[in-house]
């Protein structure tokens, strides 16, 4: 029997003008197009993904600061895969082989399970559907608790947009966000939440589309403006106009973005990571916060869901 590529399984899906493949470590989203034009950062399928290029993040999105929370009366210790600022970065699905429950030629539902571990001693069924229409790619996670006790949970993607030719520096965003979670420059470790327009509007504020140049962001936003349907929409276009909306409901109140600066300038700003979560970075530690960092608490037997949409401006 032939061994699957390093991403694992590959899932190829179309619907009219896009196309998309989703690989089963991690449930990873590892290229999705429009006429051809990719809208995300893409990889090789035989390739091991790059950190959590577009990886289903669960059961919780960002960091968890050293590592370190208490819940239910109880302390936690997670290993430490953000090394160099030792925090527990981005869940414990991201390497987990899903398996395909259902397919179809324009969809897939991934599901894999997280078992009661030491650091988060909760069975955690994660299931995600991709499904490709004519606005975009949709993708859908829900988490069912599996076991006897209350869970603590927050999921979120980690694409990288692509509005079109070049890099980020010389594409438009628009972010329709008031708030910025202010942190540390050396570790990314939460301090305050502070108007985008306070202290440093041009890295931050833009509320009204504009260029976003040589700002280098790695934040968290909140305080989303959302239109009449409920949804937040961020967009990224190019000097053409073309590019990249990204959309999702309430269900997602914070959206991390980050400039993908690398110090090897070959791969540096190649897209902007967009990634909408239900909770802050480090709300296993809410209660640290004098802000609702939106931790979900999940009872026995119950199920949480939450989703987001990538579509194509042309």
């Amino acid at each position: 029997m032939a061994r699957p590529p390093a991403s694992g399984i590959q899932h190829a899906l179309r619907a009219g003008d896009y196309e998309a493949v989703v690989a089963s470590v991690g449930a990873t989203l590892r290229s999705l197009t429009y006429r051809g034009r990719d809208l995300v950062v893409p990889f090789e399928a035989d390739e091991v993904r790059p950190a959590h290029r577009g990886a289903t993040l669960a059961p919780w999105p960002n960091r968890v600061v050293d590592g370190r929370y208490s819940f239910g009366g109880r302390e936690f210790q997670l290993p430490l895969t953000e090394v160099a600022r030792s925090h527990a970065l981005h869940g414990l699905a991201t390497w987990l082989d899903f398996e395909a429950i259902d397919k179809g030629p324009d969809h897939v539902t991934l599901a894999a399970l997280i078992q009661p571990q030491t650091a988060y001693p909760w069975r955690i069924l994660v299931t995600t559907r991709f499904s490709l229409g004519p606005d975009g790619l949709t993708q859908t996670v829900t988490a069912l608790n599996d076991g006897a006790e209350p869970a603590p949970w927050g999921t979120g993607p980690h694409p990288y947009l692509v509005a079109g030719d070049g890099r980020v520096d010389g594409w438009t965003l628009e972010l329709p966000a008031a708030q910025v979670l202010a942190v540390m420059p050396d570790r990314l470790i939460p301090t305050e939440l502070t108007p985008v327009d306070a202290e440093d509007p041009e890295r931050f504020d833009f509320r009204s589309p504009r260029e976003i140049g040589r700002a280098e962001i790695d934040h968290a936003f909140t305080g989303l403006t959302r239109g009449e349907d409920g949804v937040a929409r961020v967009r990224v276009t190019d000097a053409a106009g073309s590019g990249v909306e990204m959309s999702w409901d309430a269900a997602c109140p914070w959206v991390q973005v980050h400039t993908a600066d690398k110090p090897d300038p070959a791969q540096s700003r190649l897209g902007l990571a967009v990634e909408p979560m239900t909770c802050a970075p480090d709300a296993f530690n809410a209660g640290s916060y004098d802000y609702d960092a939106g931790l979900i608490v999940i009872e026995p037997e119950a199920s949480v869901t939450a989703s987001w949409r990538i579509g194509a401006i042309a």
